[in-house]
């Protein structure tokens, strides 16, 4: 049994112990930021023309209506006050009142401290009413253009997530319970894992989401069998070994975002439709692709259509013997698989029986969220970026986005790694988001100018390959599948896009949830389901009130469609052939290269 007398040298012992970690992380901890390499300063805030044109605005609406910014001001000021009043009360008395409904539907804000406690009661109304008051300044506002107001209600958002006093020790009841229940130990565990993340990441503070010592590609996660049947420089080919005796005469080829890694798809064998597309009895080809150093320079959309998309195609036909294969592309490489058919238009080349697109955008006359960042000032910081490191750095598209839901994938991770001193959770999912890939600078620029500022492929034709490509080019049969709740590749946007291409067979499938869930939706998992309507002549909206609704996953309902355009039944493949000996095992080994290396 310890004795009082005992315990004092244990908490001194423990407490020097501690001091001296913080003294070695600290030495880290500048070690760490000599190594960083910062992006141009362009990437981390807009124009400053644009907090003029808003101060501008609001000036002027103060000389032509001051009984407006008065009635604004003096209600701001009134609840500051009555609040004040209130919470000394409270102080005195030991009790605050009750709260009302929409004050305590903030997640943040869920321990009891938030209420029960005076002074952590005062500190987060007091944020809610400043928050209040800045959204209300922007939207407000007059004399703004509707781009100038989504752009400054992004950014003051962002100001109002990072100033919550949750995101600060003094002000966080659950950082500080467990700092005294840890005896401070919490604290420089936190220091840890923030000294960790700034070693992994060359100096940036990117926080880590998931335990990534938990998850080794090919043991735990993608461990789907087959075998790399192609290389070149943009991409491994990997071809997926049989399940059934025999399979469809079409082969797959699926086309992955090369924003990401493929094994989204291949996550683990319960959710993997790599392994369900495998199990229904069709010969599979999966591209990963290549994570781009500086030497990608000068690869640009061209080169991933020619030496990716044509490619594997010629590959995936020469390997089976077919004439045809069915192509599926995710995002951006649905995107460029909507390009990929226009030029096989132009050429005359009949390769690609029939198209699946996931979430993929066509039209960009819509911006949606990235509204702030697709403008000339960030535009022009990202070209001047690449043109110095010749890539787009993997941290800076995940940086981005990440903010846009930034309270969920920046502040309260960070808290819970920094301020407490947890251990990120085992999660597959988010130890594949932050695998994240780099982009060529070339590519990029294109991308971002072409597609989403010009939105050339369905206005004038892009200009790629020797060819001017439009979307009324793209004639082949072929199913969008989008999902609803999706804030990168927004249905009604994809949506949009489909109703312009030229094709007289198109399927369009909305499946509920997001960018990923709603794709990686497998039928054993009975959870979101789906909306079909055969009428595509209908807006958006009327689309979707007329919609049919599905319990379940699409993907029994996409294999339907796609069996009937797969051929006759034949035998098995096993990968590879006398002309494409397998190279390695899935998943292969550009898959395992870090952005970071």
């Amino acid at each position: 049994m310890t004795t009082k007398d005992d315990a004092a040298p244990e908490a001194i012992d423990k407490m020097n112990a501690n001091l001296a970690r913080v003294e070695e992380l600290s030495q880290r901890l500048v070690a760490a930021l000599s190594k960083r390499q910062p992006s141009n300063p362009a990437l981390n805030a807009p124009d400053q023309e644009l907090f003029a044109r808003a101060a501008g605005a609001y000036w002027q609406q103060w000389l032509e209506n001051p009984a407006k910014l008065f009635e604004a001001q003096v209600g701001y000021w009134g609840k500051t006050v009555a609040h004040f009043l209130e919470a000394q009360q409270q102080f005195l008395k030991g009790e605050t009142q009750a709260e009302v409904e929409e004050e305590l539907q903030d997640r943040r804000f869920a321990n009891p401290l938030w209420q029960s406690n005076p002074y952590f009661s005062f500190v987060r109304r007091q944020y809610q009413h400043n928050a209040e008051a800045i959204r209300d300044a922007v939207e407000h506002a007059d004399d703004l253009d509707e781009v100038d107001r989504k752009r400054l209600r992004y950014f003051s958002n962002q100001i109002i997530d990072m100033m919550s006093p949750t995101n600060f020790l003094g002000t966080n009841p659950d950082a500080l319970e467990r700092a005294v229940a840890t005896e401070g130990e919490s604290l420089v565990q936190g220091l840890e894992n923030l000294v960790a993340d700034l070693e992994r990441n060359n100096g940036e503070m990117l926080v880590r989401l998931a335990d990534e010592s938990a998850f080794e590609l090919g043991v735990n996660v993608a461990t789907a069998p087959g075998e790399v049947v192609f290389r070149n420089r943009m991409m491994e080919v990997i071809q997926y070994s049989p399940a059934t005796d025999e399979v469809h005469a079409t082969p797959i080829v699926i086309f992955p975002p090369w924003i990401n890694k493929f094994y989204i798809l291949d996550l683990k064998p319960e959710n993997s439709l790599i392994r369900w597309i495998v199990d229904q009895g069709y010969t599979l080809f999966v591209v990963s692709w290549v994570n781009p150093g500086p030497e990608y320079r000068d690869v640009g959309m061209g080169d991933y259509i020619e030496e990716g998309f044509l490619e594997a195609i010629r590959v995936a036909k020469e390997i089976t013997g077919q004439k045809q294969v069915n192509a599926v592309g995710y995002c951006i490489a649905g995107t460029t698989l909507n390009l990929t058919l226009a030029l096989l238009k132009k050429r005359g080349d009949k390769s690609i029986k029939s198209a699946t697109f996931f979430t993929a955008l066509t039209d960009f006359s819509d911006q949606g969220e990235f509204v702030p960042f697709l403008q000339d000032d960030f535009i022009d910081g990202i070209e001047e970026e690449v043109g110095q490191m010749g890539i787009l750095r993997s941290f800076i598209m995940s940086r981005t986005m990440s903010f846009l839901r930034s309270n969920d994938l920046v502040y309260q991770p960070a808290i819970k790694s920094y301020m407490m001193g947890e251990t990120p959770p085992a999660f597959d999912l988010l130890y594949w988001n932050g695998d994240s890939t780099n982009l060529p600078a070339r590519m990029t620029m294109e991308y971002l100018r072409a597609l989403c500022q010009k939105n050339a492929f369905v206005t004038d034709g892009m200009e790629l390959c020797g060819e001017t490509l439009h979307i009324r080019d793209v004639e082949v049969p072929f199913c969008a599948v989008t999902c609803e709740t999706d804030h990168i590749a927004a249905w009604r946007d994809c949506y949009r896009g489909m109703q312009q291409a030229a094709s007289k067979q198109k399927t369009f499938i909305l499946s509920q949830s997001g960018h990923i869930a709603g794709i990686v939706n497998p039928p054993s998992k009975k959870k979101y389901g789906h909306y079909t309507n055969d009428d595509l002549s209908l807006d958006h909206a009327a689309w979707r009130e007329t919609a049919t609704f599905h319990d379940g996953s699409w993907w029994p309902r996409w294999e339907a469609w796609l069996r009937r355009r797969s051929g006759k039944m034949v035998p098995a493949r096993i990968p590879g052939d006398s002309d494409y000996k397998p190279l390695t095992p899935a998943p292969g080994t550009y898959v395992k290269v870090k952005a970071s290396n």
